[in-house]
């Protein structure tokens, strides 16, 4: 049996239809609740480290100043002294521009952070394949597709705290196709690391739908098809399920009107992954649970022969996003 779990940024509760999005609602689906940020919304920085450990951002201690980006690479040796000398705005206005203009990212947090201070994750004694999972980075001088794209956006993609949701972007629908083609990374990853066989959890990640959200707030039918395209993504990994092995859908926050808004989602194939979840604090109680009723290494299933086309396809794809 393997667990695939697929985290994706921004799936919001209110904007999914069973009727028309069947694989992002799956066959149990539910709103939870989510936690804000001391600047009033949520925060992916925070929230990724909670929902792998289950611990609210005061106690796994990546926690986010401002909301915007303040904690980076280049300014977080600096951020207390700054805190003491610079107003909040001017904060924000310096960590939008290091994001934009810079290599600067703040959700590169090594998975090592964790081990350091004690912090226990759901990957903790188990053979997992985390992927792109904000703030746990196995290997941070590796990056992937879906990271070196969003690095290179450039103006596609800009921080201005003035803006409706705080983004701006010079081509909306260009933006839109690199969104989606990170999405479609993530998830290849994901159908390929399955396949392989050798894992018991699979956890990926993927942030486009939060982006794409972030700069339609005008062009709500843009946001939509985002969610019917993201549909069929999902349904291609589904189809690639095997007997034993269980899909689990979570996000973080919502998005509507550009702006992140208080509820998450969770979907899974087991109304067991789904039941007595009610936060991101209690995903990985479900998901440890989900594992613990199974026993991978019985119904381990690696690419056969009869599965061989498929393995080939999802490699195939990779290849053709130029990953591998």
């Amino acid at each position: 049996m393997t667990l695939v779990v697929l985290g994706i940024d921004a799936l919001d509760p209110d904007l999914v239809d069973p009727g028309e999005h069947p694989n992002l609602c799956l066959d149990h689906h539910r709103s939870i609740d989510t936690i804000d940020s001391h600047a009033g919304e949520p925060s992916t920085h925070e929230l990724w480290p909670t929902i792998i450990t289950g611990l609210p951002p005061a106690d796994h201690g990546l926690e986010l100043d401002d909301g915007v980006a303040w904690e980076n690479p280049l300014l977080r040796h600096g951020s207390a002294l700054a805190d003491r000398l610079l107003p909040d705005a001017l904060q924000t206005r310096i960590g939008a521009w290091l994001l934009t203009n810079t290599d600067a990212d703040a959700f590169r947090t090594p998975a090592t952070y964790y081990e350091e201070r004690g912090v226990e994750t759901v990957f903790d004694g188990r053979d997992a394949k985390p992927i792109g999972i904000p703030n746990y980075v196995v290997d941070p001088d590796a990056e992937d597709r879906e990271h070196a794209l969003r690095r290179s956006l450039g103006d596609l993609f800009e921080r201005d705290p003035e803006a409706t949701g705080g983004h701006r972007s010079s081509d909306p629908h260009e933006f839109y196709e690199q969104c989606m083609e990170m999405a479609m990374i993530r998830i290849a990853r994901a159908r390929r690391a399955l396949r392989g066989g050798r894992h018991e959890l699979v956890f990926a990640y993927t942030s486009g739908l939060d982006l794409i959200g972030h700069v339609t707030y005008d062009l709500p039918d843009l946001q939509m098809e985002a969610y019917a395209e993201l549909d069929q993504f999902v349904g291609e990994l589904r189809a690639d399920l095997g007997e034993d092995d269980e899909l689990l859908l979570v996000s973080d926050h919502g998005l509507q009107d550009g702006v992140h808004t208080h509820e998450a989602m969770i979907a899974g194939t087991d109304e067991r992954l789904v039941e007595g979840v009610d936060s991101v604090l209690t995903v990985r109680d479900a998901i440890e649970a989900a594992l613990s009723r199974a026993d991978h290494a019985a119904s381990e299933t690696a690419a056969t022969e009869t599965d061989e086309d498929r393995a080939a396809a999802v490699q195939e794809q990779l290849e053709d996003l130029g990953y591998m």
